[in-house]
Protein backbone atom coordinates (compact mmCIF):
# COMPACT_ATOMS: atom_id res chain seq x y z
CA UNK A 1 0.00 0.00 0.00
CA UNK A 2 1.31 3.61 -0.55
CA UNK A 3 0.44 6.99 -0.05
CA UNK A 4 0.90 10.22 -2.47
CA UNK A 5 2.34 13.34 -1.57
CA UNK A 6 0.17 16.07 -2.78
CA UNK A 7 2.89 18.83 -3.48
CA UNK A 8 5.48 16.25 -5.23
CA UNK A 9 3.61 13.27 -6.08
CA UNK A 10 6.24 11.05 -4.81
CA UNK A 11 5.07 7.75 -4.23
CA UNK A 12 6.14 6.79 -0.95
CA UNK A 13 5.77 3.35 0.84
CA UNK A 14 3.96 3.01 4.28
CA UNK A 15 6.09 0.63 5.71
CA UNK A 16 9.37 2.77 4.85
CA UNK A 17 7.89 5.92 6.10
CA UNK A 18 6.48 4.86 9.35
CA UNK A 19 10.06 2.83 9.84
CA UNK A 20 11.99 6.28 8.85
CA UNK A 21 9.68 7.82 11.65
CA UNK A 22 10.70 5.59 14.57
CA UNK A 23 14.15 5.78 13.77
CA UNK A 24 14.32 10.00 14.41
CA UNK A 25 12.02 9.30 17.22
CA UNK A 26 14.53 6.66 18.79
CA UNK A 27 17.32 8.99 17.12
CA UNK A 28 16.98 11.98 19.59
CA UNK A 29 17.14 10.33 23.38
CA UNK A 30 19.78 7.69 21.98
CA UNK A 31 22.05 10.71 20.87
CA UNK A 32 21.62 12.45 24.20
CA UNK A 33 22.71 9.17 26.01
CA UNK A 34 25.67 8.85 23.68
CA UNK A 35 26.91 12.40 23.89
CA UNK A 36 26.66 12.08 27.97
CA UNK A 37 28.60 8.83 28.25
CA UNK A 38 31.50 10.74 25.86
CA UNK A 39 31.21 13.77 27.31
CA UNK A 40 34.04 14.59 29.82
CA UNK A 41 32.30 17.23 32.63
CA UNK A 42 34.23 19.94 34.22
CA UNK A 43 33.50 20.34 37.81
CA UNK A 44 34.69 23.53 39.57
CA UNK A 45 35.03 23.66 43.32
CA UNK A 46 35.20 26.85 45.26
CA UNK A 47 36.25 27.16 48.90
CA UNK A 48 36.88 29.57 51.39
CA UNK A 49 39.44 27.18 53.33
CA UNK A 50 42.66 25.49 52.45
CA UNK A 51 44.21 24.38 49.77
CA UNK A 52 44.00 20.47 50.51
CA UNK A 53 48.04 18.90 50.21
CA UNK A 54 46.57 16.74 46.65
CA UNK A 55 45.04 20.38 45.51
CA UNK A 56 41.78 17.89 45.03
CA UNK A 57 38.47 18.67 46.25
CA UNK A 58 37.12 16.78 49.13
CA UNK A 59 37.41 12.55 48.70
CA UNK A 60 33.84 11.72 49.99
CA UNK A 61 33.00 13.86 46.80
CA UNK A 62 34.91 12.39 44.39
CA UNK A 63 34.21 8.52 45.81
CA UNK A 64 30.66 9.37 45.50
CA UNK A 65 30.70 10.81 42.03
CA UNK A 66 32.74 7.43 41.31
CA UNK A 67 30.07 5.37 42.31
CA UNK A 68 27.46 7.26 40.27
CA UNK A 69 29.70 6.16 37.14
CA UNK A 70 32.03 9.20 36.82
CA UNK A 71 35.72 8.40 36.40
CA UNK A 72 38.78 11.11 36.90
CA UNK A 73 40.40 11.93 33.60
CA UNK A 74 37.81 10.08 31.70
CA UNK A 75 34.58 11.50 31.87
CA UNK A 76 35.61 14.26 34.65
CA UNK A 77 37.71 16.36 35.79
CA UNK A 78 38.00 18.69 38.61
CA UNK A 79 39.32 22.15 38.81
CA UNK A 80 39.61 23.15 42.51
CA UNK A 81 39.87 26.54 44.09
CA UNK A 82 40.73 28.04 47.50
CA UNK A 83 40.87 31.26 49.44
CA UNK A 84 43.12 30.28 52.28
CA UNK A 85 40.37 32.17 54.64
CA UNK A 86 40.52 35.43 52.64
CA UNK A 87 37.24 36.06 51.40
CA UNK A 88 38.04 38.82 49.53
CA UNK A 89 40.27 36.42 47.20
CA UNK A 90 36.90 34.66 46.24
CA UNK A 91 35.04 36.73 43.72
CA UNK A 92 38.56 36.27 41.38
CA UNK A 93 38.76 32.22 41.81
CA UNK A 94 35.25 32.06 41.15
CA UNK A 95 35.91 33.93 38.04
CA UNK A 96 38.92 32.09 37.36
CA UNK A 97 36.38 28.42 37.57
CA UNK A 98 33.73 30.64 35.17
CA UNK A 99 36.90 31.12 32.76
CA UNK A 100 37.77 27.45 32.56
CA UNK A 101 34.38 26.83 31.40
CA UNK A 102 33.63 24.20 34.11
CA UNK A 103 30.26 22.48 33.65
CA UNK A 104 28.65 23.17 37.38
CA UNK A 105 30.84 24.63 40.59
CA UNK A 106 30.41 22.51 43.89
CA UNK A 107 30.59 25.26 46.67
CA UNK A 108 32.18 24.60 50.70
CA UNK A 109 31.18 27.88 52.45
CA UNK A 110 28.48 31.04 52.35
CA UNK A 111 30.87 33.53 51.09
CA UNK A 112 32.27 31.10 48.55
CA UNK A 113 28.65 30.05 47.27
CA UNK A 114 28.02 33.73 46.87
CA UNK A 115 31.27 34.71 45.06
CA UNK A 116 29.86 31.94 42.93
CA UNK A 117 26.65 33.05 42.45
CA UNK A 118 27.40 36.97 41.62
CA UNK A 119 30.10 35.48 38.93
CA UNK A 120 27.33 33.50 37.52
CA UNK A 121 23.84 32.80 36.83
CA UNK A 122 23.71 30.14 34.11
CA UNK A 123 26.32 27.76 35.70
CA UNK A 124 24.76 25.53 37.88
CA UNK A 125 25.64 26.33 41.45
CA UNK A 126 26.09 23.11 43.96
CA UNK A 127 25.79 23.67 47.63
CA UNK A 128 27.73 20.87 49.72
CA UNK A 129 28.83 22.67 53.11
CA UNK A 130 26.65 25.82 53.50
CA UNK A 131 24.66 26.48 56.09
CA UNK A 132 21.50 28.67 56.07
CA UNK A 133 21.54 29.26 52.08
CA UNK A 134 17.59 30.61 52.42
CA UNK A 135 18.56 32.61 55.47
CA UNK A 136 21.59 34.73 53.44
CA UNK A 137 19.73 34.82 50.37
CA UNK A 138 21.72 32.08 48.50
CA UNK A 139 18.05 30.30 47.50
CA UNK A 140 14.77 31.91 47.59
CA UNK A 141 13.34 28.67 49.98
CA UNK A 142 14.44 25.13 50.33
CA UNK A 143 11.36 23.63 48.50
CA UNK A 144 12.36 26.55 45.70
CA UNK A 145 15.32 27.54 45.22
CA UNK A 146 15.49 29.61 42.15
CA UNK A 147 17.95 30.36 39.75
CA UNK A 148 20.90 28.77 39.24
CA UNK A 149 22.07 27.23 42.97
CA UNK A 150 20.78 24.47 44.99
CA UNK A 151 22.24 21.43 47.05
CA UNK A 152 22.44 20.45 50.97
CA UNK A 153 22.41 23.34 53.40
CA UNK A 154 22.62 22.77 57.41
CA UNK A 155 20.06 24.87 59.80
CA UNK A 156 23.16 26.34 61.30
CA UNK A 157 21.42 29.27 63.00
CA UNK A 158 18.26 26.72 64.71
CA UNK A 159 21.37 24.14 65.51
CA UNK A 160 23.09 27.05 67.36
CA UNK A 161 20.56 26.61 70.45
CA UNK A 162 20.90 23.51 70.66
CA UNK A 163 24.67 23.27 70.69
CA UNK A 164 24.79 25.66 73.90
CA UNK A 165 21.96 23.29 75.38
CA UNK A 166 24.40 20.62 75.20
CA UNK A 167 27.22 23.15 76.55
CA UNK A 168 25.32 24.26 80.25
CA UNK A 169 24.36 20.76 80.38
CA UNK A 170 27.61 19.36 80.65
CA UNK A 171 29.16 22.72 82.34
CA UNK A 172 26.23 23.42 84.30
CA UNK A 173 27.41 26.09 86.38
CA UNK A 174 28.43 28.23 83.30
CA UNK A 175 27.17 31.91 84.06
CA UNK A 176 29.34 33.37 81.23
CA UNK A 177 30.11 32.32 77.50
CA UNK A 178 32.40 33.27 75.37
CA UNK A 179 31.14 33.28 71.32
CA UNK A 180 33.89 33.15 68.95
CA UNK A 181 32.82 33.83 65.16
CA UNK A 182 33.94 35.66 62.45
CA UNK A 183 32.51 38.96 61.97
CA UNK A 184 32.85 39.39 58.53
CA UNK A 185 30.74 36.37 57.77
CA UNK A 186 27.46 37.64 57.60
CA UNK A 187 26.25 33.55 58.31
CA UNK A 188 28.38 33.24 61.24
CA UNK A 189 26.84 36.64 62.44
CA UNK A 190 23.57 34.63 62.38
CA UNK A 191 24.98 31.67 64.12
CA UNK A 192 26.13 34.52 66.72
CA UNK A 193 23.09 36.16 67.35
CA UNK A 194 21.22 33.02 67.76
CA UNK A 195 23.50 31.81 70.47
CA UNK A 196 22.74 35.25 72.13
CA UNK A 197 19.04 34.37 72.16
CA UNK A 198 20.05 30.71 73.35
CA UNK A 199 21.16 32.41 75.88
CA UNK A 200 19.02 35.09 77.41
CA UNK A 201 16.10 32.49 77.37
CA UNK A 202 19.27 30.41 79.75
CA UNK A 203 19.92 33.32 81.80
CA UNK A 204 23.38 33.12 80.54
CA UNK A 205 25.98 35.80 79.85
CA UNK A 206 27.69 36.03 76.02
CA UNK A 207 30.97 37.73 75.83
CA UNK A 208 31.52 38.27 72.08
CA UNK A 209 34.62 37.13 70.49
CA UNK A 210 34.07 38.44 67.00
CA UNK A 211 37.39 37.91 64.63
CA UNK A 212 38.15 39.22 61.38
CA UNK A 213 41.99 38.24 60.69
CA UNK A 214 44.22 35.74 62.23
CA UNK A 215 45.91 38.40 64.36
CA UNK A 216 42.38 39.17 65.73
CA UNK A 217 42.59 35.46 67.77
CA UNK A 218 45.10 37.29 69.72
CA UNK A 219 43.13 40.16 71.18
CA UNK A 220 40.31 37.33 71.57
CA UNK A 221 42.45 35.19 74.09
CA UNK A 222 43.93 38.14 75.79
CA UNK A 223 39.82 39.25 76.38
CA UNK A 224 39.25 35.95 77.87
CA UNK A 225 42.52 35.89 79.67
CA UNK A 226 41.47 39.56 81.52
CA UNK A 227 38.00 38.26 81.91
CA UNK A 228 38.03 34.21 82.14
CA UNK A 229 34.13 33.06 80.60
CA UNK A 230 32.89 29.76 82.25
CA UNK A 231 32.71 28.03 78.37
CA UNK A 232 33.48 28.73 75.35
CA UNK A 233 31.57 28.19 72.05
CA UNK A 234 33.28 28.15 68.34
CA UNK A 235 31.53 29.26 65.55
CA UNK A 236 33.07 27.46 62.64
CA UNK A 237 33.92 28.90 59.31
CA UNK A 238 37.27 28.98 56.87
CA UNK A 239 38.79 31.44 59.20
CA UNK A 240 38.54 30.00 62.34
CA UNK A 241 38.80 26.19 61.36
CA UNK A 242 42.33 27.70 59.98
CA UNK A 243 42.92 29.00 64.05
CA UNK A 244 41.36 25.80 65.35
CA UNK A 245 44.42 24.49 66.86
CA UNK A 246 44.94 27.96 68.65
CA UNK A 247 41.57 27.70 70.53
CA UNK A 248 41.58 24.53 71.13
CA UNK A 249 44.99 24.63 73.29
CA UNK A 250 43.71 27.99 74.85
CA UNK A 251 40.88 26.26 75.70
CA UNK A 252 42.79 23.23 77.00
CA UNK A 253 45.18 25.47 79.03
CA UNK A 254 43.10 28.05 80.31
CA UNK A 255 40.32 24.84 81.35
CA UNK A 256 37.79 26.48 79.65
CA UNK A 257 35.21 23.94 78.22
CA UNK A 258 33.91 24.32 74.62
CA UNK A 259 31.38 23.47 72.12
CA UNK A 260 32.30 23.15 68.46
CA UNK A 261 30.58 22.58 65.44
CA UNK A 262 31.72 19.42 63.74
CA UNK A 263 33.46 15.99 65.28
CA UNK A 264 36.85 16.69 63.53
CA UNK A 265 37.56 19.19 66.06
CA UNK A 266 36.56 17.03 69.00
CA UNK A 267 39.07 14.39 67.46
CA UNK A 268 41.32 17.07 67.36
CA UNK A 269 41.31 17.66 71.13
CA UNK A 270 38.26 19.93 71.47
CA UNK A 271 35.75 18.91 74.16
CA UNK A 272 32.19 18.55 72.35
CA UNK A 273 30.80 19.41 69.22
CA UNK A 274 26.94 19.28 67.59
CA UNK A 275 26.30 19.28 63.99
CA UNK A 276 25.75 17.20 60.73
CA UNK A 277 28.88 14.64 59.15
CA UNK A 278 30.32 16.59 56.41
CA UNK A 279 31.59 13.59 54.25
CA UNK A 280 28.08 12.70 54.13
CA UNK A 281 27.16 16.39 53.22
CA UNK A 282 29.67 16.10 50.24
CA UNK A 283 27.79 12.62 49.42
CA UNK A 284 24.70 14.20 49.21
CA UNK A 285 26.29 17.18 47.03
CA UNK A 286 27.62 14.79 44.40
CA UNK A 287 23.70 13.26 43.96
CA UNK A 288 23.06 16.74 43.24
CA UNK A 289 25.99 17.05 40.80
CA UNK A 290 24.70 13.88 38.70
CA UNK A 291 20.79 14.53 38.68
CA UNK A 292 22.01 17.92 36.89
CA UNK A 293 24.58 16.33 34.88
CA UNK A 294 21.40 14.43 33.82
CA UNK A 295 19.31 17.13 32.59
CA UNK A 296 18.13 18.48 35.79
CA UNK A 297 17.98 22.48 36.45
CA UNK A 298 19.02 24.00 39.92
CA UNK A 299 15.77 25.50 40.46
CA UNK A 300 14.06 22.35 39.87
CA UNK A 301 16.08 20.75 42.98
CA UNK A 302 14.50 21.09 46.00
CA UNK A 303 17.92 22.02 48.79
CA UNK A 304 17.65 20.08 51.49
CA UNK A 305 18.87 19.83 55.34
CA UNK A 306 21.58 17.17 56.54
CA UNK A 307 19.58 13.77 57.54
CA UNK A 308 20.66 13.42 60.77
CA UNK A 309 23.07 15.60 63.43
CA UNK A 310 25.69 14.09 65.63
CA UNK A 311 26.88 14.58 69.13
CA UNK A 312 30.17 14.02 70.06
CA UNK A 313 32.47 13.96 73.35
CA UNK A 314 36.32 13.79 73.88
CA UNK A 315 36.32 12.33 77.44
CA UNK A 316 40.42 12.51 77.60
CA UNK A 317 39.92 16.03 77.25
CA UNK A 318 36.80 16.55 79.87
CA UNK A 319 39.78 14.57 82.22
CA UNK A 320 41.43 17.35 81.40
CA UNK A 321 39.56 19.76 82.38
CA UNK A 322 38.58 18.58 85.40
CA UNK A 323 35.17 18.33 83.80
CA UNK A 324 32.44 15.63 84.90
CA UNK A 325 30.45 14.82 81.88
CA UNK A 326 26.60 14.17 83.07
CA UNK A 327 26.12 10.05 82.13
CA UNK A 328 22.49 11.42 80.98
CA UNK A 329 24.62 13.63 78.13
CA UNK A 330 26.99 10.33 77.58
CA UNK A 331 24.11 8.49 76.91
CA UNK A 332 22.99 10.61 74.09
CA UNK A 333 26.35 11.20 72.61
CA UNK A 334 26.74 9.55 69.04
CA UNK A 335 30.40 9.00 69.41
CA UNK A 336 32.95 9.32 72.72
CA UNK A 337 35.93 9.79 72.45
CA UNK A 338 37.86 8.05 75.17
Amino acid sequence: MSIRSGRTGVLVDRRAFLGSLACAVLATPLAAVAQQRSKTWRVGFLSGGARPPDGAPPLPLRQALQELGYVEQQNIVYLGRWADAQQDRLPGLAAELVGLKVDLIVTAGGPAAAAAKQTTSSIPIVLAVVGDADGVGLIESLARPGGNVTGVTDQSVELSAKRLEFLTEAAPRAARIAVLWNADDRGMTLRYREVEKAAQMRHVTVQPLGVREPNDFDTAFAAMTLNRPDALFLVTDALTLLNRKRVIDFALVHRIPAMYEYSFLVQDGGLMSYGANQEDNYRRAASYVDRIFKGATPSALPAERPSRYYLTINLKTAKALGLTIPQSLLLRADQVIE
